[in-house]
């Protein structure tokens, strides 16, 4: 059979044609051999099987134990039978006798052809699991391959293929085979069918890549992202920080008539990106995020996480965004549940000084707190934004 057959040459084709470990699949190969072998022609004896890389000479071993008094003739051999076999044998030692390849029958082989199958479908998984491991939590390139009747896009990522479901696509995105996308690998794992690769393009840390892809400043440590609030394919919130004096974080992000920022909307389906300016000062990082609206007093309670944001009528509808996005998202950049509340007196306090000023008069201490208690006497919530702890935000209705 070795002379009609050179397995180890076979294998090692197989190897390198499927990038599995040459040596791991001769291995397999002699593991699911004597199992066929035990299996279907002597199943009560121990087997062995060895295969040489180099000469391809395979062999099919019975192993029988030397003992003093037999009790299994089918895995043991007495001393004395033995020592007429080989004179230098001792009680313990193992006898090795060959098996003629005559008795190696098609069913036998055919077996063995079933569970070396299977050993490479685990070798390759292995390899695949392996493979990409190691890229949990980058981006990379990859082409679409299919999707499936529950909405499923089937990613080719090399050696792998990657899942995308429905909650990891950017909605209303329509892939097509062949397309070209960036996805970023969300989690690996082993599963007894091989390998799952969970691909997405509706992670915030897909935005945070094409920052740092389109942004040098981003790449080289200049401006700092410092959080990010993305709701897939409509809107995203991103907050930076410079760490150079001479470098404005914004207009870094935004590009010369907005060409950088353009590039990474085009990558997101055209998703809008605001960039706001990030701030140690948790009243002015929540200003900050509510923009394009203009809010006045932010009370901020650092111990619970909640903070109330008086508006005026006129930037009410900004603030609270259409269908309650812009709070959601400053909810979910600050991490804090934000509470939105409408005054229509907000300025009179400015207009009475301003007042006083002109008439020669200074307003006491006393008159300014019933100026300022007055403004807000007549304040009502009108939106709640809260971070939830899967990093998501709701919001609540009108008080």
């Amino acid at each position: 059979m070795s002379e009609e057959i050179n397995f180890a040459e076979a294998l090692r084709e197989v190897a390198q044609a499927r990038n599995i470990n040459e040596m791991q699949l001769i291995e397999a190969f002699e593991e699911s051999l004597a199992l066929a072998y035990k299996r279907t022609v002597e199943p009560e004896k121990k087997v062995e099987v060895h295969l040489d890389p180099d000469s391809g000479e395979l062999e099919v071993l019975i192993i029988r134990e030397v003992v003093e008094k037999v009790e299994d003739e089918n895995l043991q051999i007495s001393l004395a039978d033995a020592l007429e076999l080989e004179s230098d044998v001792e009680i313990g030692m193992e006898m090795e006798f060959p098996v003629d390849q005559k008795k190696f029958s098609r069913i036998a082989l055919q077996a063995a052809k079933q569970t070396l199958t299977q050993k490479m479908r685990e070798t390759e998984r292995n390899v695949v699991y392996n493979e990409y491991k190691d890229k949990e939590g980058q981006v990379i390139n990859a082409t679409v391959v299919r999707m499936d009747n529950k909405q499923n896009y089937f990613i080719e990522l090399g050696s792998g293929e990657a899942i995308m479901p429905p909650r990891e696509q950017i909605p209303g995105e329509k892939l097509l085979n062949g397309n070209r996308v960036k996805v970023y690998l969300k989690e690996v794992r082993k599963t007894p069918k091989g390998p799952t690769i969970l691909a997405s393009r509706a992670d915030e840390r897909l935005l945070d890549y094409l920052l740092k892809q389109e942004i040098p400043e981003v790449a080289n440590g200049i401006v700092e992202v410092k959080a990010i609030a993305r709701e897939a394919g409509q809107r995203s919130k991103v907050a930076v920080y410079s760490n150079n004096s001479n470098v404005d974080p914004i207009g870094a992000c935004i590009g010369h008539r907005g060409n950088r920022i353009q590039a990474i909307t085009g990558e997101l389906g055209r998703e809008r990106v605001d960039v706001i300016l990030w701030d140690s000062n948790m009243r002015e990082f929540i200003r900050n995020a509510l923009s394009p609206a203009k809010v006045a007093l932010i009370e901020v309670n650092s111990d619970t996480g909640d903070a109330t944001v008086t508006v005026t009528p006129d930037q009410l509808s900004l603030a609270i965004g259409k269908g309650g996005q812009n709070v959601r998202l400053a909810a979910k950049l600050t991490g804090y549940k934000i509470d939105l509340r409408e005054t229509a007196a907000i300025h009179d306090l400015d207009a009475a000084m301003q007042q006083a000023l002109q008439e020669g008069e200074t307003p006491s201490n006393s008159s300014q707190q019933a100026a300022f208690d007055a403004l807000f006497r007549d304040s009502k919530s009108v939106a709640v934004a809260l971070p939830t702890d899967d990093g998501s935000t709701h919001e609540d209705g009108a008080e």
